[in-house]
């Protein structure tokens, strides 16, 4: 009886836990809105473009929305976000299940567009926000990193000279942190130029989502 009382207990302090980390989440996301930083997009009825949730195994963290994410309010819902999941080896629903993959980019909102692409990232939206969402995710288990800006922000001095040595030498990282390119069509140079990363990367990538996935 007193082990049944004890994992009652332990199971209603953890949903407890749980629900305190929820709404902290909650209230972070209303300070995005409010931030008077991003008072055009709030004003305009757009909304930041990521997802949380406290029970979030692996955490996705890219360069900024595109402008058709922002309209549609989803990310990765085009070619590259269908080569991303391959590369995981998830399905959609897998992908899109705040339980288990976290989406969070240096900028929650397209950020416009450059003469050439899109413009950067703000450079102050990731040092006011990101810390703070993920320290109300403690089940994170692996950070994927996508493009330059996520990779030097994170690796810091452990950048390599160029986004290529940093992906080749992704095991330096493990098991916190796993860079990638970004899956961008328009990286197909870039993927004939390195096929190591198709025989090499891919394959512990998917080794590691999928044991992360499966545990309990």
């Amino acid at each position: 009886m007193a082990k049944c009382v004890d994992l009652f207990s332990a199971t209603m302090v953890l949903e407890t836990n749980m629900s305190k980390l929820q709404e902290n989440l909650a209230h972070i996301n209303d300070e995005i809105i409010n931030d008077p930083l991003n008072i055009d997009y709030t004003n305009r009825g757009i909304k930041p473009l990521y997802t949380v949730d406290a029970r979030a195994k692996i955490l996705i963290i890219g360069q900024a929305p595109g402008e058709k994410a922002q309209n549609i309010a989803i990310p990765f819902l085009d070619k590259s976000g269908d080569t991303l999941r391959d590369w995981l080896g998830v399905s959609k629903a897998e992908f899109y299940d705040p339980r288990l993959f976290a989406i969070v980019p240096m900028d929650f909102y397209f950020p416009g567009k450059a003469q050439t692409g899109d413009l950067p990232p703000r450079p102050f939206f990731s040092e006011k926000y990101h810390s703070r969402l993920i320290a109300n995710m403690p089940h994170i288990q692996l950070i994927i990193l996508i493009g330059t800006y996520a990779q030097k922000y994170y690796l810091g001095k452990n950048y390599q000279k160029t986004l290529t040595a940093t992906v080749q030498a992704f095991k330096d990282y493990l098991p916190t942190y796993f860079p990638l390119v970004h899956p961008s069509p328009l990286n197909f140079r870039w993927f004939n130029k390195n096929p190591w990363f198709t025989t090499d990367v891919l394959p512990v990538l998917k080794t590691y989502v999928s044991t992360i996935l499966a545990a309990k």
